[in-house]
């Protein structure tokens, strides 16, 4: 375990949210792991209106930067992979294009918000580069979401998958 993972500790919320639940935990792709670990959290929130939905999203960003910024701070490491909460807010992002929840439309989220998380196209990019502390750390997940969300919707639009 790395000298930054030793300064967490799963007792304090701020970094028990940080580390999606531990999910930022694995030894490999902790980020996808945190795509991942977000699904059921994000199922759950379907139970809501839409509009509930999209609240928790906003506040989970707004309270996401904070989240994030104090947990690096604490790591001692500006976006360390285990902090995963911005994967978390980007796939919730994401799956609100889908149509129909079915494993195959979250899968699709899931692959889409991926690429682009990992991709990172411009102005992806440049936010990862030059956006610092919890800011940074959320904006380019976001961003890749608002790309994800796009394409999902018009693949759901335009009928690409029959699912």
């Amino acid at each position: 375990m790395d000298e930054a993972k030793r300064r967490l500790r799963m007792s304090n919320p701020w970094h028990l949210l940080a580390t999606g639940f531990g999910s930022g935990l694995s030894p490999i792709m902790p980020g996808t792991m945190g795509s991942v670990a977000s699904i059921p959290f994000w199922l759950l929130l379907m139970q809501f209106p839409e509009w509930i939905c999209w609240l928790a999203i906003i506040v989970g960003m707004l309270f996401g930067i904070m989240i994030c910024q104090r947990t690096s701070d604490d790591m001692k490491v500006h976006d360390h992979g285990s902090i995963v909460w911005d994967e978390f807010i980007g796939m919730w992002i994401t799956l609100m294009a889908i149509p129909v929840i079915s494993w195959q439309w979250v899968l699709t989220g899931f692959i889409v918000f991926r690429i682009f998380d990992m991709w990172k196209p411009w102005p992806i990019r440049w936010f990862d580069r030059y956006v610092h502390g919890g800011l940074g750390i959320m904006l380019d997940d976001i961003i890749a979401a608002a790309f994800s969300f796009v394409i999902v919707w018009l693949l759901a639009f335009y009928q690409i998958f029959a699912f």
